[in-house]
Parts: C-alpha cells; sequence; structure tokens
C-alpha cells in the first residue's frame, strides 16, 4: 500500500531523510522507533501528503502521489486515519462537537445521524460516557481516545497512522490505549505507529523499523530487534530499559 522509493527531505540545511526506501502493506503492524528529531513523524506526514520530499517517490495504492494536488491528495488521505501528537481538540467545543465535525464537513449526514454516529464512535473507543464534557476536563487517555474518535469520523480508513500515540500517559492509561490501537486494527486494518517507547511498540507492532541519522538502520521483527548487533540499536534499548527502570524506582 505504501511505497518510499529514495525519498530526501530537509528542514532546511537539516537532512532529516537520507535515500530511504521501505513498502509497507496494508495489513501489517508497524513500528518506527527512533529518538526525537529523527524523522518519524516527517515520514507520516510524507505519507498524507502534507510535506513533499526534496527527492525521489511515494506510492500510495499504486499511484505516485508525490507532485499531486491538494485536491487529488485529499482522496489519499481519506485512505487513513491519523492520530497527531499535537493534534489537539477543539477547546471550544465539547467531545460531541469535537467528533461531529468531520461529520458536518465531509458527509451528507442528517443531525440524528451524525449523533447516532458519534455516539457509536465515542462507544468504540471507550469514552461515551463523557459526550458532554469539555476538553478541559477530561484526563489525557480520554483527550486520545476522543481524538482517535474524531479521526474516525472523517472517513472509513484502510490503514491507521498514530503519531506517539502514549506519550506523556501514565502506563494505565498507556496500557488502555495500545488495547484500544490493536482492537481498531483486529479487521486486518493495518497500522504505523511512531513513537520512542519501544515497551508500548511491542505491544502493538509485528514489524519494526529504527531511524538514526536520516537512514533506516534495521527493519525486521521483535526478535530480530532485541538480538541486533547495531550499536545504535543496542545503545537505544539500553537507554530506554534504564530510563524505565528509573521511573519505576521514582514512583
Amino acid at each position: 500500500m505504501i511505497v518510499f522509493d529514495k525519498v530526501w527531505f530537509s528542514y532546511g540545511i537539516n537532512h532529516v531523510l537520507k535515500d530511504i526506501s521501505f513498502t509497507v502493506s496494508e495489513n501489517e503492524r508497524v513500528a518506527i522507533l527512533g529518538e526525537s528529531g529523527e524523522g518519524k513523524t516527517t515520514i507520516l506526514k510524507l505519507i498524507l501528503g502534507l510535506i513533499r520530499p526534496d527527492a525521489g517517490k511515494i506510492i500510495i495504492d499504486g499511484e505516485d502521489i508525490t507532485n499531486k494536488t491538494e485536491d487529488e491528495l485529499r482522496e489519499v488521505r481519506m485512505k487513513f486515519s491519523i492520530v497527531f501528537q499535537e493534534g489537539a481538540l477543539f477547546d471550544s467545543l465539547n467531545v460531541k462537537e469535537n467528533v461531529a465535525f468531520c461529520l458536518r464537513e465531509y458527509s451528507k449526514l442528517s443531525e440524528d445521524e451524525i449523533d447516532h454516529k458519534v455516539r457509536e464512535l465515542l462507544r468504540i473507543v471507550g469514552v461515551e460516557h463523557a459526550i458532554e464534557l469539555m476538553p478541559d476536563e477530561l484526563s489525557g487517555g480520554m483527550h486520545r481516545r476522543v481524538a482517535i474518535a474524531r479521526s474516525l469520523a472523517a472517513c472509513e480508513p484502510k490503514m491507521f497512522l498514530y503519531d506517539e500515540a502514549t506519550t506523556g500517559l501514565d502506563p494505565v492509561n498507556a496500557d488502555i490505549i495500545c488495547k484500544l490501537i490493536l482492537d481498531l486494527s483486529k479487521n486486518g486494518r493495518g497500522l504505523i505507529l511512531v513513537t520512542h517507547k519501544i515497551f508500548d511498540a511491542v505491544k502493538i507492532a509485528e514489524r519494526f523499523m529504527f531511524l538514526k541519522d536520516g537512514i533506516i538502520l534495521f527493519d525486521g521483527d521483535k526478535e530480530e530487534l532485541v538480538h541486533s548487533t547495531v550499536s545504535e540499536i543496542q545503545i537505544y534499548l539500553n537507554e530506554v530499559s534504564l530510563s524505565c527502570k528509573a521511573n519505576k524506582s521514582g514512583g
């Protein structure tokens, strides 16, 4: 479904992605790992055509999207459900109106049908009881679940894209989000999860890519990741493990 063919991307003089190539099928569960600033979120934005590569091709469902217009990209974007880390809810709208927003913008449903659809989506993510609450009344975990419901309202996605889905959440809420992400993919729809939290990634993904200095240092399954002899990956795994131990002892 997704093909990156020798893709380069820079922010100014900073080369974020350097000649990267990979293919992801629509039923795969993939985690993209790496430190902050390594280009993980950039890959999601390139998939959606929100930014364009400096060189190389990006192919979605057999179509080269690299030079598509905004109108043409809209159809491409409807193939995906996307939850960005910074994708905050509209502060002035309650939960119901946040989820209903895309339905009013992009569908011809009646108000009764929208109400039914919103309640169904909130039930799926487990927060129907919060339908009248404002965003500032939600916990971090509830906020993330409403954001997922809103992304589902926009389309019937073929694939899910998540940007740091569990960042900033306590372990209990992070585990709830991981289970929700898995539940949404049970019908065979795949996902790409961008994260630096490897312990959440292994709960969700079957395939792992590791980004470092603009290149893909590793692409394989969990067993191969854990036993990788690539020094940068060993350092990363050790740092993550030590960080988790420190957080547990501090708690």
